[in-house]
C-alpha cells in the first residue's frame, strides 16, 4: 500500500511541476501562491523520499532483500532535486526523468514484493 501512496505522490509532484507555469498567473488570485515557492517542492520531495524508503525498506526487510529499488528512488529524487541548476528548458526532462525513476522504484518494489510472497525464505534472500 506504501508503494501505491508513493506513486500517487509521485505522480501528483511531477503534475504539480510541469502545470505550475500555465497555472502561475492563477495562484495568488486564488491563495495558493505557496505552491510556486521552491522550499514547498522540497519539503514536498523529501516527503515522497522518506515515504518512498519505508515503502522500500518494507519490502526489503520482509520480502526480497534486494537494494537496486533504493538506488533508483535516491537517483530520482536527486535528479528533481537539482533540476533548478539547469535552465528552464531542461527542467522538464529532469522532472519527467525524476519522476520516472521514483515510480519504477515503487513498481519493481511491488513486483519483487509479490513474487516472493510465494517462495521460502531461502530462495528470496538469494
Amino acid at each position: 500500500m506504501l508503494d501505491r501512496l508513493g506513486i500517487t505522490a509521485t505522480s501528483l509532484c511531477a503534475l504539480h511541476c510541469i502545470l505550475l507555469p500555465i497555472l502561475l498567473p492563477m495562484l495568488p488570485l486564488v491563495g495558493l501562491s505557496f505552491l510556486a515557492d521552491h522550499a514547498w517542492e522540497h519539503v514536498f520531495l523529501l516527503m515522497t523520499a522518506a515515504l518512498g524508503s519505508i515503502a522500500l525498506f518494507s519490502g526489503f526487510k520482509r520480502y526480497h532483500k534486494r537494494l537496486y529499488p533504493f538506488y533508483l528512488l535516491y537517483l530520482g529524487v536527486a535528479l528533481y532535486w537539482i533540476k533548478h541548476d539547469f535552465s528552464q528548458a531542461l527542467e522538464p526532462y529532469f522532472i519527467i526523468g525524476g519522476a520516472s525513476l521514483i515510480i519504477a522504484a515503487h513498481f519493481i518494489n511491488i513486483k519483487l514484493c509479490n513474487s516472493c510472497k510465494k517462495c521460502d525464505d531461502e530462495a528470496c534472500n538469494s
